[in-house]
């Protein structure tokens, strides 16, 4: 049965790519999902790689940890592809999948890329979008052994769904795969994204694939045993799913949001009501209204346009591209951008470069992709550094103290355990930095605490933390340190603490960075007088929102945005019960 069941799959399989004509677009091509069936069929019966859970717990690594590679498949597209070569190889090893790497070699070549730092793996390929079918990377109790997972591909593309065990073998890393029942599992790396600690986030793709009825499935999952899988394969605790958007095609949610780190999001947004801007609005309300960083915390939210295209029509028009900035891959210090027109790119990798400084913001042309569906995140797919030192820090809140220390915690892990850390600090990072050593006051979590000294207010405080493990392996965070930091403002004014009684919610301002008319959301459980002010960072007031009555149930309130020049202000919700501030930037 099976080996018929094959014969059909590879007759169906090369009789669709022969009249296909055209690259494989990251949805399914025509006659594909008609073959689902039976390419799953043969995909659960084939040896991958490991078919039971790592025995271990597992951690998944966040995009933004330290990688020692990254991975392509080379076929359309070259002229996005050599550009990503050019760049990523400046950070690590690229990986390249080809049919002839000495072809490959000249045309990188003729583009004045030379093949140092690239390595070629031969063989049989299906398509482009290495995202979707490629290896994720997790680590043994956090920080130890490297392991290579891979989940079944959800489209019927044989030699893209075993490309996972090529980049294992080329490492000689353990592979474990998700494919045969009772753990067989099918999704895409493009609806995908882990904080490094437990936390991920999917559009219910995963669930509609996955469910009884569905074409994609071998054994149908429960939502219920589908993050059972995902924590015995990927270490993830809490597996937060959000609804499909209307017009993205793909419902893969690297189209629309990013983790710049633990606690930011950096999402797309529409013009309002256009295209998927309220669907996107809504799943990002109920993730921030439901959900909390590592820390317990509140995320923190960046907003970043969603282009038109060439026509200035929106998805919402059939014929109209997906633009989209979120696509994008960090590469250790590098970050690779799909840009589009002058006119959108620039505010956008402008709003990259004041989210993460010190990075290499890299903007490419991704104009010949985004009709397919995809761009350089989907095309792209990391492996992590063997031998990691993991830091994890949730940055300072501005401080109204300017006579006591700043406390800083971080998580600091090595598989040799860490030797020393350090916090580094300044006020003028022209003047350089000062360096006040870190202690471990918690050996179970891995805590390290070190102390910046009080600053006058006014000050602006630039830190960074660097640590070194027992074996001599050294790592900073930010990784761009010392040209990229963290920053905390000394605030004019001891004032009230930060905080507020549970009947008032503080919710984030959208959009942020403000340019124009920006929505303040407040919530609350009863009636309660409030004030709403907007300070700079010397603690000035500068204009009044509203003080009076905020109803039970709550009100949203508005300024300009654009009447005000750019920097970063304060914003202070204050009641009877306490105080709540949260940063503004304007552009």
């Amino acid at each position: 049965m099976m080996k018929k069941a094959s014969i059909i799959f590879y007759i169906l399989y090369f009789t669709s790519a022969i009249f296909a004509q055209q690259p494989l677009p990251i949805g399914f091509a025509p006659g594909e999902k008609a073959l689902m069936p039976a390419y799953l069929e043969s995909r659960a019966k084939a040896v991958s790689g490991i078919t039971t859970p790592p025995t271990s717990p597992v951690r998944t690594m966040a995009e933004w940890e330290e990688s020692q590679a990254i991975a392509i498949t080379w076929t359309s597209y070259p002229s996005i592809l050599k550009e990503i070569v050019r760049y990523a190889k400046l950070e690590v090893l690229v990986i390249i999948i080809c049919s002839d790497s000495n072809q490959v070699k000249n045309y990188l070549s003729s583009n004045g890329i030379d093949s140092q730092n690239v390595s070629f793996i031969e063989k049989n390929y299906d398509s482009v979008w290495i995202r979707d079918y490629g290896q994720h990377t997790v680590y043994t109790n956090e920080v130890d052994s490297l392991l290579l997972v891979d989940w079944i591909y959800n489209r019927p593309r044989p030699d893209d769904d075993v490309t996972p065990g090529a980049i294992a073998n080329f490492f000689g890393y353990p592979l474990y795969s998700t494919t045969a029942p009772p753990y067989d599992f099918v999704s895409t790396g493009g609806n995908f994204m882990s904080d490094g600690f437990g936390n991920a986030f999917s559009s219910k793709l995963v669930l509609e694939e996955n469910e009884p009825g569905a074409t994609y499935s071998i054994i149908p999952k429960t939502e219920d045993e589908i993050d059972s899988i995902m924590y015995q394969y990927m270490g993830i605790e809490n597996y937060i799913k959000m609804e499909v958007l209307p017009y993205d095609g793909i419902h893969h949610i690297d189209m629309h949001m990013k983790l710049l780190d633990e606690e930011t999001l950096l999402v797309g947004e529409y013009p309002s009501g256009v295209a998927d801007g309220p669907q996107i609005e809504a799943n990002l309300q109920y993730v921030l209204s439901n959900f909390k960083t590592k820390w317990g915390t509140d995320f923190k939210l960046v907003r970043i346009q969603m282009p038109p295209d060439a026509n200035g029509d929106y998805p919402d028009t059939w014929w109209a591209d997906y633009r989209t900035f979120t696509n994008s891959i960090f590469v250790n210090k590098a970050i690779l951008v799909p840009i589009y027109a002058e006119q959108y790119d620039t505010t956008a990798l402008r709003i990259y470069r004041e989210n993460l400084p010190g990075y290499n913001i890299v903007g490419i042309d991704c104009n010949q992709i985004i009709p397919a569906g995809g761009a350089l995140h989907c095309i792209t797919k990391l492996v992590g550094a063997e031998n990691p030192l993991l830091i994890s820090h949730k940055e300072l809140d501005d401080q109204y103290e300017s006579s006591s220390s700043y406390q800083v915690d971080a998580y600091i892990n090595h598989k040799t355990d860490i030797s020393s850390a350090s916090v580094f600090y300044t006020i003028d990072t022209a003047a350089g930095y000062q360096a006040v050593s870190m202690s471990l006051t918690n050996v179970v979590n891995h805590t390290w605490t070190g102390d910046i000294p009080a600053q006058p207010a006014g000050s602006r405080v630039f830190y960074y933390i660097d640590a070194t493990a027992n074996l001599g392996k050294q790592q900073m965070r930010p990784m761009t340190a010392p040209n990229g930091y963290w920053v905390f403002n000394v605030l004019q004014g001891a004032g009230m603490n930060d905080e507020m009684s549970a009947d008032i919610a503080f919710d984030a301002v959208f959009p942020n960075p403000a340019h124009a008319i920006t929505c303040i959301p407040v919530s609350s459980e009863k009636n309660t007088n409030i004030s709403l002010k907007l300070t700079d960072v010397l603690g000035k007031e500068v204009l009044t929102i509203y003080i009076g009555i905020l109803p039970k149930g709550g009100d949203k309130f508005f300024f300009d945005a654009s009447k005000l020049s750019s920097g970063t202000y304060l914003l202070t919700l204050e009641s009877e019960e306490g105080r709540l501030t949260q940063k503004v930037l304007v552009w």
